[in-house]
């Protein structure tokens, strides 16, 4: 077994982005959210991502602006330390160490030096008692600081951070926990405590659920389960205190926050409503619907000018304050549980997978960006709670990437079953996916597998069904309707002893097709639909299939529920080997003989890297996650990788991704190529198709040129190219919406363009000189040669020198002043 140190897990994106609420810039220029270990900066204009804040080694759990400096940012981390941005020239400034895992950061305006965190009360991070507690950061030149003064404010609070927040910019701060409101005062030094019943009048639930204040008066938000929001007011008397209901939410209210003014509330929940409630209006509110997924966060801008929502479908929404949506910041759409496979779309190269109920998202992992999504039930979703709607189970591509088989059911968890089986035709034009044929009855009972002939040349889907059948769908034309269309028919049903139907695969060239009947393995001809022959060997329900590629292509890979990974041998028809492993995802290199296999044992998932026919695995890696592995896929690379050992073979033709079951999505990267991908990062690249246009010049010269130098001719040396410019470059590269104005850059660029006007008179000065000092040498000249012409006609008086005029002096002046040096070259 090889190990290779230089292989590491890293987070490849699609982290969730909607696990605290974001932060708008002072100027409501930018967004900054949480993603994974990383803090994104978005340009509130154009959703353009801008770079990242990069530094922490856990998940980021907590940001907010330096109330002393709005151009910094605090982020907080389960690893212990908080660390101080500049975010818009994305530099870390200084690093503050605790030791203990942070939950949450908060600061206030009349805490200078001081923030303020959520601590566990144990040391370890799966404590359930956590206390708010006030840091003093150290003022200090060193880059890394242990800080050491803390003080505890509130005890025995709740864990998620909406629940707590600060009044009168600092003057005292509430915190909810279940059916307890508790309000501390900084001045005071004193703690006012409010409880309510767990249920009310008619029965509902009176638990917090979140929590805002008042930023100008003595006003606190309180949302709770049964979609009821009380306002708390005189609460600095415990006695004397008075509470009113607003009631439009029938459902949790999750998140509350003012504006910066104090004028409106903003409230949502499940209901993917934002609902704007007037401060001092009676009861008076507008309404924002179809916002998505529910809502989880609200973050309203310093001046005013924008509102950020968060949903539970992994987005962040741009919301001006007219209400009127103006962005949308999409991730990784990551729902409770990912029911289709990780798939790679073979026309854009993008990962595909479930998204936003009823829907598969297209999703680019280059650039960490969703694409778009593909709308498959096509019926609007209701988002309430236990209610049964249609959900994308299954999903397939074939081959070319012409054709989509989707399978969309409800009803699973009741009696009535109700399920589609759908193929969708990838149109040229809209670069998408058209509805080409709807099969509501194509099994009896609930499809288990589908799977899409490995051949160019056959357009054949297999679907497997606990029905205890499986069917071949092929396209042909519909002799009843007479249109030249074509649409998907059952051309064969196949069975085996009664037995269900749960795997299928095709071979590499699409001759043979492999289906699982609980235990036994039948292998099938597509061509006649003849039972070729079957396998029993070892005992156990068969769980994955897949044939071997390349030279591996006579074997067939399987694993089963007695934990077991086992290899058949299709030209002996005999067992080749059998392992003990309890293998959870068992996924084949499209592009190699390569076969990845996590097993998951002891609460950790372990990576083998193996080809069938050798029985030592080419690669290992221990604890590749403390979860178990769910879905993984390769992605084949652009450009194969150019130096790889004997352990890292097998990533140089793809690159290996997985899903995890906390839906975080990893994958395996060598220093090498990280090495390589900051390095092409960071210079701009003109492709050969680019026409040549004046920023094309400006960049330099072609890159063919470059390749090729040839050898200079001295004629040519004064015709240069222009070269390439690392200002310009700066220029180019950097994104539109963050650089200054175009009529500062333009007239910049004219400014250096023109020539000073004393820098003129010196140069025209110097070249009259020049010009006076060559006519005095050439009328010396003149006057010698005119001198030697004398004396040689001295020997013959009959002949007559002309006498030429002051016209004609002139022209014969300049007549000698030019080179004809060139002559010389011919």
């Amino acid at each position: 077994m090889v190990e290779n140190s230089d292989i590491r897990v890293v987070r490849c994106g699609g982290s969730k982005i909607n696990l605290r609420p974001p932060i708008i810039s002072q100027d409501s220029r930018f967004v900054l959210c949480i993603s994974g270990d990383l803090i994104k900066v978005y340009s509130t204009r154009t959703e353009e991502w801008i770079h990242n804040l990069q530094g922490h080694t856990k998940q980021v759990t907590g940001i907010a602006l330096n109330p002393s400096n709005h151009l910094q940012v605090y982020s907080c981390s389960a690893d212990g330390t908080v660390k101080l941005w500049d975010f818009l020239d994305g530099i870390l400034i200084k690093t503050f160490v605790f030791g203990y895992p942070l939950f949450s950061l908060c600061v206030s305006q009349k805490h200078e030096g001081v923030i303020f965190l959520l601590f566990p009360l144990a040391k370890e991070s799966v404590a359930e008692c956590f206390q708010l507690v006030a840091a003093h950061l150290p003022k200090s030149a060193e880059q890394e600081v242990e800080v050491k003064e803390l003080s505890a404010v509130l005890g025995d609070i709740s864990p998620n951070p909406t629940c707590t927040a600060f009044g009168r910019e600092g003057e005292y701060i509430a915190s909810a926990k279940a059916l307890k409101l508790t309000v501390f005062f900084f001045r005071k030094q004193i703690t006012n405590s409010f409880s309510l019943k767990l249920t009310g009048k008619h029965g509902t639930k009176n638990t917090f659920t979140c929590v805002a204040c008042h930023p100008k008066d003595d006003c606190i938000a309180t949302g709770h389960e049964d979609g009821k929001i009380r306002l708390w007011r005189n609460f600095n008397q415990k006695k004397k205190y008075t509470c009113t209901t607003l009631h439009w939410h029938h459902n949790i209210v999750n998140t509350l926050c003012f504006t910066s003014e104090g004028t409106n509330l903003l409230s949502g929940g499940i209901e993917s409503v934002l609902v704007q409630w007037h401060y001092g209006a009676n009861n008076t509110k507008q309404f924002l619907p179809r916002l998505g997924g529910s809502i989880l966060h609200i973050t309203a801008s310093s001046d005013g000018q924008f509102y950020c929502t968060s949903h539970s479908d992994n987005k962040i929404k741009i919301i001006e304050s007219s209400f009127k949506v103006t962005g949308v910041i999409q991730g990784l759409v990551k729902g409770d549980a990912v029911l289709t496979d990780l798939m790679i779309d073979p026309h854009s190269k993008s990962l595909v997978l479930n998204g936003k109920p009823g829907h598969l998202q297209f999703y680019s992992l280059p650039r960490d960006k969703h694409l778009y999504n593909l709308d498959i039930v096509q019926q609007e979703y209701i988002y309430e709670a236990g209610l049964d709607q249609f959900e994308v189970v299954k999903a397939a591509f074939d081959v070319k990437g012409d054709w989509l088989a989707t399978v969309e059911e409800r009803g699973q968890k009741s009696s009535c079953l109700e399920f589609y089986l759908k193929l969708w035709a990838f149109d040229k034009q809209t670069q998408s996916f058209v509805l080409n044929t709807t099969i509501a009855a194509a099994h009896e009972d609930q499809i288990m597998s589908m799977c899409f002939s490995s051949s160019e040349e056959t357009t054949m889907l297999v679907t497997t069904s606990k029905d205890r059948q499986f069917k071949a769908w092929v396209l042909g034309a519909d002799a009843d309707t007479q249109q030249d269309q074509a649409f998907w028919s059952c051309d064969f049903v196949g069975s085996y002893h009664n037995l269900r139907a749960m795997k299928s695969c095709f071979s590499a060239d699409g001759s043979l097709l492999a289906v699982s009947f609980q235990e036994v393995v039948t292998i099938w001809s597509p061509e006649t639909w003849e039972l070729l022959t079957t396998f029993c060997q070892p005992p156990g329900e068969i769980r994955d299939l897949c044939f071997g590629r390349l030279g591996c292509s006579k074997y067939l890979l399987g694993t089963n529920t007695k934990s077991r990974l086992f290899c058949w041998n299709l030209l002996t028809c005999a067992l080749e080997w059998i392992t003990h492993l309890d293998i959870c995802t068992l996924q084949l290199d499209p592009l190699s003989e390569h076969v990845a296999a996590f097993s998951y044992h002891s609460k950790q998932t372990d990576l083998f890297v193996f080809k069938p026919s050798e029985l030592r695995p080419l690669f290992t890696h221990k604890s590749v996650c403390s979860k178990k592995v769910h879905r993984a896929v390769f992605v084949p690379r652009e450009e194969p990788l150019a130096r790889c050992d004997e352990g890292s073979q097998w990533l140089n033709r793809s690159q290996l991704y997985f899903l995890t079951q906390d839906m975080d999505l990893l994958t395996f990267s060598m220093a090498t190529e990280d090495d390589r991908m900051l390095a092409s990062s960071k210079r701009l690249v003109i492709d050969d198709s680019v026409a040549v246009t004046p920023f094309y010049l400006l960049l330099g010269k072609h890159r063919q040129q470059q390749e090729k130098p040839s050898t200079p001719h001295p004629l040519t040396d004064k015709h240069q190219q222009p070269q390439s410019s690392a200002t310009i470059k700066e220029l180019l590269h950097t994104p539109a919406h963050v650089l200054p104005g175009a009529s500062v850059l333009c007239s910049l660029f004219i400014s250096s363009l023109l020539i000073s006007n004393t820098g003129v008179r010196e140069e025209m000065e110097s070249s009259e000189q020049e010009m006076d000092s060559e006519e005095e040498s050439s009328e010396g000249e003149m006057e010698t040669h005119d001198s030697q012409q004398e004396l040689r006609a001295q020997g013959s008086v009959d002949e007559v020198t002309p006498k030429l005029s002051k016209a004609q002096e002139k022209e014969l002046k300049k007549v000698r002043k030019t080179d004809f040096s060139w002559i010389t070259c011919l």
